[in-house]
């Protein structure tokens, strides 16, 4: 493996859309993995999950509301927040346009 990349834009490899949602892998490594994701006003990623490791949340554009477990933080253009994915989490875009954010999760699990 290599100690560096570039990853220019347009240049990932794979990606996903469903449901009002678009997903970019931006790298994915043994050990983290990058996710560019938009998600439509109004929509979600349904019922909380849960699965090892950490993930680290960043929005770009708009607005989105996360859930993990009982509690739920609203979070728009700047906001970073960080969780253990053991606990039951989900997100949803509550803003009147599409949000867009980047994710970053250590082990790779999601793509």
């Amino acid at each position: 493996m290599e100690d560096a990349i570039l990853i220019p834009k347009g240049s990932q490899k794979k990606s996903m859309d469903f449901e009002g949602k678009h997903l970019e892998l931006l790298f994915k490594s043994g050990k983290m993995e990058g996710i560019l994701i938009e998600i439509e006003s109004g929509d979600d990623f349904g019922k909380q999950y849960t699965h090892d490791g950490e993930e680290l949340h960043y929005v770009i554009e708009g607005e989105i509301e996360y859930m993990i477990g009982d509690k739920t933080y609203k979070l728009s253009e700047g906001d970073c927040f960080w969780h253990k994915s053991n606990i039951p989490h989900s997100v949803r875009n509550t803003g009147s346009k599409k949000a867009i954010y980047l994710t970053l999760g250590v082990p790779p699990t999601f793509m």
